[in-house]
This record gives C-alpha cells, sequence and structure tokens, in this order.
C-alpha cells in the first residue's frame, strides 16, 4: 500500500518517489534497473514492507521522472537519489538495487558509507571492461529491440512519463552503460564498502557474468554472494519467491 507519492525538483527534472511499507519499520531505499521504474520492484514488497518503509524512486528519465536537465549518469542518479533522501528528512538507510539501480548503491554505499546501513544488489556490474561481452549487446540495443522483449514495460512508461520519448531515453541511457569515466561505474570505489552487503545475480545472467560476482566479492569486506538458480537478469520478477525469502533474511 503506498503511504506517499511525490516529485523534488531537483536540477531542472522533477524526481519522482513512493513511500509504502510501515512508517515505523527501517528505511529501504529501492533503485530500479535502466529504462524500468520502482514499479519494477513491486514483486518483493510482499517480503519486506512489514519491516521496512521503502522508498521508491523512479531515476531521472524514467517512469514518472522527466528527461530534463544534465545529461544522466549513474552520478547524477546518484545525487538525484540524495537529493530525495534530504528532503525526506532521511539519514540512515539500506539499498536493494538492481541492475542500473544496484550500480548507483555501490556507488552511495562507498561514497557516503556513514549513512548507508546495508546493501543488496542485484544483477548490478561493478566496472565495465573493454572486452567485457555486454559491450557489444548494449551499445546495439534499439528500441524495437526493447520494445519486443518488454511491452508491458514500454507501455508503462508510455503512460506514465511526462514527457515519453523512448529513442532519446534509451540513447541516453546507453551513455550511461558504455561510460568508462569517474562519473559511471564504481570501479575500486567498492574496496570502500565497509557496511553489511549482498551481491545476487540470476544463475543465467547474460550481463554480469560469475566471474565478474566472485571478484567483486573478494573487492567488498564479509560480503554475501547468491546465485539465483533457474534465473537470468531479473531475478525478482523471475522468481520472486526466493529473492523475496534471501532479501527478507539479510535485512532481518
Amino acid at each position: 500500500m503506498i503511504e506517499e507519492t511525490g516529485y523534488v525538483k531537483i536540477s531542472g527534472s522533477p524526481i519522482y518517489y513512493e513511500l509504502s511499507g510501515n512508517p515505523l519499520g527501517k528505511p529501504l531505499l529501492m533503485l530500479h534497473g535502466g529504462l524500468g521504474s520502482g514499479r519494477d520492484l513491486t514483486p518483493l514488497h510482499n517480503f519486506i514492507m512489514q519491516d521496512h518503509y521503502l522508498i521508491s524512486i523512479d531515476l531521472r528519465g524514467h517512469g514518472k521522472s522527466k528527461l530534463a536537465g544534465p545529461s544522466l549518469s549513474y552520478a547524477q542518479y546518484q545525487n538525484d537519489v540524495l537529493e530525495v533522501l534530504d528532503h525526506l528528512g532521511i539519514k540512515q538507510y539500506s539499498i536493494f538495487g538492481f541492475s542500473d539501480g544496484g550500480i548507483v548503491g555501490y556507488r552511495l554505499a562507498a561514497q557516503q558509507s556513514e549513512n548507508v546501513v546495508s546493501l543488496v544488489t542485484l544483477g548490478s556490474q561493478w566496472r565495465l571492461k573493454a572486452n567485457d561481452l555486454s559491450v557489444n549487446m548494449l551499445r546495439s540495443l534499439t528500441v524495437e529491440e526493447w520494445s519486443t522483449s518488454f511491452p508491458a514495460v514500454v507501455d508503462a512508461y508510455n503512460a506514465s512519463n511526462p514527457n515519453p520519448d523512448l529513442t532519446t531515453l534509451l540513447n541516453a541511457v546507453k551513455e550511461v552503460w558504455l561510460d568508462t569515466t569517474e562519473y559511471g561505474y564504481p570501479w575500486s570505489l567498492v574496496e570502500r564498502i565497509t557496511c553489511p552487503s549482498l551481491i545476487m545475480r540470476g544463475d543465467n545472467d547474460f550481463l554480469f557474468s560469475i566471474e565478474e560476482a566472485v571478484a567483486l566479492k573478494k573487492k567488498i569486506p564479509h560480503a554475501n554472494f547468491a546465485n539465483i538458480p533457474f534465473t537470468e537478469h531479473a531475478s525478482h520478477q523471475e522468481s520472486p519467491m526466493l529473492v523475496g525469502t534471501i532479501l527478507k533474511q539479510f535485512l532481518s
């Protein structure tokens, strides 16, 4: 059940947020993946909303948040999230981030370590090597391919975004995915993460390989790791019971 919705105008764009779950519970920031929205994470809500106050944010240009202002980057997403949390008066919080949302989560946990209580990511790369198998896939993705693969996601975007333009959004997001500057993937910053952490990936994830997940686990002190069987990239939608149960256990 949604308790509150609203917008925070940041650098030219109204950023949309929803509050749900237990208002007396522990704050849990919910960050969705690229080209998605906060609604994509609702399959997990029933597992965590009893004990947590869920802060769901539509990243700049996604969902109900307008694409305006500075160019998209993981650093800009990070700044937008911090501005929303400051607006809400939330100082300490845990994070669940899927894909791009988890990449933002790494940056937050590394650079705002005094505020992040715990971190859970799913299908979230922490670096992008030049020879990574996902590079060509990300670079060549078209609107037609995305629309064919995820028609419900596209319909939701067109219905909810104040100025829907999937072509422009996709081109902007592809720049984020392929950005190897300091404004992009955290790379060695992950070594600064000190909070309890859980790294998850689908066993058949075509974007976040098992080798990259294991390498990341070695970088974060005492990190936990879960490989979700029978799933690909969006394990929380393919196997919500398993992912939700693991998430609830870790957070408790």
